[in-house]
């Protein structure tokens, strides 16, 4: 579910097995268009949220971390890019 900040927002956070992701969801006209709305401002944006929001839940101290996206645009598939970036991209 979405996680908003001061700092800024999360889409999705979720938990599988030893991992923690934090996903973007991004909807364009085109995925291409879709991909390129994730700026390098926008993933520090995104990595401040996951640090704000990994604060409040020690109890995860210690798990893998990854930053996905999904990518959605009119009369395509969704895209799912696992490990779209790293924290400190």
């Amino acid at each position: 579910r979405r996680y908003r900040t001061p700092v800024g927002e999360i889409d999705i956070v979720a938990q599988r097995r030893d991992t923690v992701v934090f996903v973007e969801v991004k909807a364009r006209a085109s995925l291409t268009a879709a991909a390129e709305a994730i700026s390098p401002r926008q993933r520090g944006r995104i990595v401040d949220a996951a640090r704000h929001w990994l604060a409040g839940h020690p109890q995860v101290a210690g798990l893998a971390l990854r930053f996905d996206v999904i990518l959605i645009a009119p009369g395509a598939r969704p895209q799912h890019l696992a490990g779209a970036f790293e924290a400190d991209d």
